[in-house]
């Protein structure tokens, strides 16, 4: 099993992830289960028993299926903060195919945040640009007198990713527009899986059990099968939630929507590093 890297980093790199996110509402609440165990939006889904659901949830090496887009930084082997570059009013991620535009916006990305940092470098792939810097914290935050945390700030390519107009604080709606030609099911997947790691959520526990593409009306279409566990309270057990979030693209445009939904909730805890369901 591979693990997801990113899922280690300490808290500041988690709340960073989509620059700054505000933490997400609760998840929504559960529809009716059908009869048969399978997801009601895409018959094909049958759910994994609930014994094999938190034998994930709770294994420490275990995060994302074998074969799942894993970002770059995953490797990085330091504590660090990943962001994208956003607009002013906080709402999207910002997106050029000029390199100038992009390192004029991480600067002023740079110089607005409570710790700034010593520009280091610049790298490039087909999705992003992404900026490097050296970041120096104040004693009382952790770090004393040298410089130990790298920040990488992105923005996107629009030829690639455009989220113009995206409300981050919502799991479903307008997600953006994916603008690599051929649209294909594998491009899809890849746009699903890297929102997957810059979106957050504030379980404790949370994993990908499925990533698996899906017929849509409309051209190429993913889901993503989670699971989260969270704390319930003193003496009591994590309650476990089945979550599927889909992604449907238009085949002429690009234009992504995603959808958020509850299957199933369960309780269960680990004992001793074992899990067991709970009455």
């Amino acid at each position: 099993m591979r693990r997801f890297v990113i899922a280690l980093l300490p808290a500041l790199a988690l709340l960073n992830a989509c620059g700054g996110a505000s933490p997400m509402p609760p998840l929504p609440p559960v529809p009716p289960a059908p009869p048969d165990g399978n997801s009601d939006s895409n018959a094909a889904l049958t759910l994994p028993a609930d014994d094999e659901i938190i034998a994930k949830v709770y294994d420490p090496d275990y995060s994302v299926p074998d074969g799942f887009f894993v970002d770059e930084r995953a490797s990085t082997p330091q504590s660090y903060t990943v962001h994208h570059v956003l607009d002013e009013s906080l709402s999207y991620e910002l997106c050029t195919d000029e390199f100038s535009i992009a390192q004029s916006w991480e600067a002023d990305d740079n110089a607005s945040r409570s710790v700034s940092g010593y520009y280091v470098g610049a790298f490039e792939n087909d999705r992003y640009y992404e900026f490097i810097r050296d970041l120096a914290y104040d004693d009382d935050i952790g770090n004393v007198d040298e410089v130990t945390s790298p920040g990488f700030a992105r923005v996107f390519k629009c030829s690639n990713t455009n989220r113009d107009g995206v409300d981050r604080s919502l799991l479903s709606g307008f997600a953006g527009q994916l603008n690599v030609r051929p649209l294909s099911p594998d491009g899809v997947r890849e746009f699903a899986e890297y929102l997957w790691q810059f979106t957050f959520f504030p379980q404790r526990h949370r994993v990908v059990l499925a990533s698996l593409p899906v017929d849509s009306a409309t051209g190429p279409g993913h889901l993503l099968l989670l699971a989260f566990a969270s704390r319930q309270g003193t003496g009591q057990c994590d309650l476990v939630e089945v979550v599927e979030w889909r992604f449907d693209a238009a085949a002429e445009t690009g234009e992504m929507s995603n959808q958020f939904n509850s299957l199933r909730r369960f309780e269960a805890e680990a004992v001793g590093g074992t899990p067991r369901l709970c009455p």
